[in-house]
């Protein structure tokens, strides 16, 4: 899911379409500390449980292993006409990954 944003209207949007993507399922949300994820604003639905990583600590973040995969995979040494043009490359990358890879990409000792 791709978003004009981050901030917390953001995140209300994202937690909207994941409870549709996965109905009647308890979710577990691992999150670093960014300021819209612990926002006053942000409505947390009851089957959503967020745990939040100590501050500063972009190596305990699952999801940063898949950011550097994606940057070596898709970006390095690439110029893109258009943010457009990045976006489906993304896209087109992240479409083919098999969840086995995510699972991968994103393993820590601590799950």
């Amino acid at each position: 899911m791709f978003l004009p944003e981050v901030n917390t209207d953001m995140m209300n949007i994202y937690f909207e379409e994941l409870l549709k993507e996965y109905p009647g399922r308890d979710i577990l949300i691992i999150m670093d500390q960014a300021g819209w994820h612990k926002a006053k604003e942000l409505k947390v639905p009851e089957s959503i449980t967020l745990m939040f990583l100590p501050p500063y600590s972009p190596e305990l973040n699952p999801v940063e292993k898949l950011w550097k995969w994606l940057r070596k995979e898709v970006t390095h040494n690439s110029l893109f006409e258009t943010l457009e043009t990045l976006m489906d490359a993304l896209e087109n990358e992240l479409h083919k990954i098999i969840p086995q890879k995510y699972m991968q990409l994103c393993n820590c000792s601590y799950l």
